[in-house]
This record gives structure tokens, sequence and C-alpha cells, in this order.
């Protein structure tokens, strides 16, 4: 049996791919460790909060007791690091809680995982630490067919994005001096059921519900390169059990949309589906953020050629799953802290 630590797996990417692999696999063992922040939410786990194969453990990935206990217990063969302060806005305002999960958390599980797996000289046999980041390391491209590759130099340019680069450089840095077996994913904009409001499409759709204005920044120009969560989880499974290690490897799915279409849509269908007061006049623009990157877009070609990734949802269909599913479960978004 594989045992996972899965951190962060109370938030929206982390629960989707704890579903993922216990729907997909019998003998996966899955300790999920998360601290319960705003973004963690025990409704997520409801359809596997009684899953023989699943514990979840509230705790802090700084927290070096906890994580040295929960290896020594269970000396897990993967660790999939999704534990992460992602909110740009709130980096802005106070980077310090940014700093210490992001980057101190993931050094302390880099450090227990070496003290686990690490013996006489010798790595443990099959085990990876997988360093789920983001497009967002690499900065901002121009309105022209640039994209981001694996090696683009890292160019962050907001307090959350300069964490997440840091903590990629430090996996990468554990690969080089140690040999720890690591993997790095970087993927474009995940939407999808049980997403927190602080991201675009749930806020949009909150918003709509409640006929209330829906804040777009700037003029909505933005485009970003969106990617249906369980496409997202698909890429993950395929690194782990595939990666080659030490390499980085990007996710996304090709659907580049600038932020005032993708509100546009979801007042459309909503209008069309949900309430006809929905409408574009609930849209109100508002000051951009200091610094907004203008456009991401991934190219995925090494992980569809080295190790067989397509996405398999369009935006289009992913963004019905997804409206629909906050139709249905207009009660989740009242748990969302």
């Amino acid at each position: 049996m594989k045992k996972y630590l899965v951190t962060g797996g109370a938030g929206f990417i982390g629960s989707n791919f704890i579903r993922y692999i216990l729907d997909k696999y019998d003998d996966v063992f899955v300790v999920n460790l998360d601290k319960l922040t705003y973004a963690g939410n025990l409704n997520n786990l409801k359809e596997f909060e009684n899953n023989p194969n699943h514990k979840l453990v509230v705790g802090d990935i700084c927290d070096r007791e906890i994580v040295s206990k929960l290896f020594m217990e269970y000396n897990f063969d993967f660790v999939v690091n999704f534990a992460a302060e992602s909110d740009v806005d709130k980096s802005f305002c106070n980077a310090d809680d940014f700093i210490r999960t992001n980057v101190l958390g993931t050094q302390n599980l880099l450090n227990c995982a070496k003290e686990c797996w690490l013996n006489d000289g010798k790595w443990k046999k099959g085990v990876k630490f997988l360093q789920v980041s983001s497009d967002e390391v690499y900065g901002m491209l121009d309105l022209d067919d640039s994209q981001f590759f694996e090696c683009t130099p890292l160019n962050p340019q907001n307090p959350y994005a300069v964490t997440k680069a840091t903590a990629d450089v430090m996996v990468k840095e554990y690969f080089v001096d140690y040999g720890m077996p690591v993997n790095i994913t970087r993927c474009s904009n995940n939407f999808g059921p049980n997403q927190h409001t602080e991201k675009l499409i749930p806020l949009t759709i909150s918003k709509c519900f409640d006929l209330a204005q829906i804040p777009i920044h700037g003029t909505g120009e933005n485009i970003r390169d969106w990617i249906y969560v369980l496409d997202h989880c698909r890429a993950i499974d395929l690194v782990l059990t595939k990666g080659v290690a030490g390499e980085v490897y990007n996710v996304g799915a090709h659907n580049e949309k600038t932020n005032i279409f993708v509100v546009n849509e979801i007042i459309k269908y909503l209008h069309d589906n949900y309430d006809k007061k929905i409408s574009k006049k609930l849209i109100t623009f508002v000051q951009d953020r200091k610094v907004n990157d203008l456009r991401y877009s991934i190219n995925f070609d090494k992980i569809k050629n080295d190790l067989g990734y397509t996405p398999s949802v369009t935006f289009e269909d992913g963004l019905k799953t997804t409206l629909d599913w906050y139709i249905s479960n207009i009660d989740w978004l009242k748990t969302v802290k």
C-alpha cells in the first residue's frame, strides 16, 4: 500500500486530489495534514471523511514535532505539498504568513522527509517529494505568442509568487545537494468545485447568487490560462509515478481567457439557468492591484511528450460542470470562512 502525506488537503486542489487518488487506487493510504485556516474546509472532505484509507490530521506544516511524528509513524512513500498561503491581495498587506508557510513550512517538510528517507547515504526506494507550485513564479508575459517554459527564468512579481519561487528553489536544492527524489509542478489557474471565493470564478458565482456587485480589477483584460482541477490532479499523479527526479513540469490546458470574458460567461450561464435578474449590470471595475501580471501562458509540451499528459476537460465543459455544482451546492458557500 502506497502511503501519501498530502498537505493542505482540506483546500480546493488538495481535496480534489485526495478524492481523485482514492477513487483511482485501492492500495493507497492518505494522511491529510491541514491547519484548517480560512481556505481549509471540512465540507470539502465529506465524500471521503469515513474512508478508512484517509486520515485527517489538523496541524501546521511548520510544526516540526507533528510532521516528524507523522513520518515516523507512517514512513510515507509520497509527499504532495499543496499547503500554502495563496491570496495574492493579502500577500501585499502582510507577507509574513506567506514566508512562514510557503517557505519555512516547505523547508520543514523537506527536512523531515530527508530524515526519514535517507539512511546510510541511500534513499528509500520509490519515494518522491512533489512541490505544487504556480505559473506565477515566472512573472508576466506580453500580449504576443510567448509562453512559460520550464527553463523560463523565475521572475515573481508579488509577495505570494516570491515565496512560491523561493520554495521551488529550495526543493531543487535538496535534489542537487542531497539527491532527494523531488519534482516541481507549475500549473496555470485552476477552477472547479469546492474553490474558495478568494478566487475569480467562485467569487463571481457567489456575487451573482447574492445579486451583489462583482469587482473586476482594472479593465479585466488580464489573461490567464485556465485548467479544470481534475486535469491538474491527473498531471500530479503522472509526475509522482512517472516523473524524472529533479525535473520541473509545467501543467496547463491552453485555455487563455481574459478575466472579463470569464465573468461574462458566468453571468450569461447563471442568467439562463439560475436567475434572470443576474446581468452584466452587476460588474463594477475597481482599482487594479499594485502589480497585476498582464498575461500567463503555460507551455506543457514536456509533460505531454515525456509522460503522456493531455488535458481532457475543455474550458466550456469545465465551467458548465463548475457552475452546475455551485447551483446544486449553494449551502456550501455558507461554509466558506
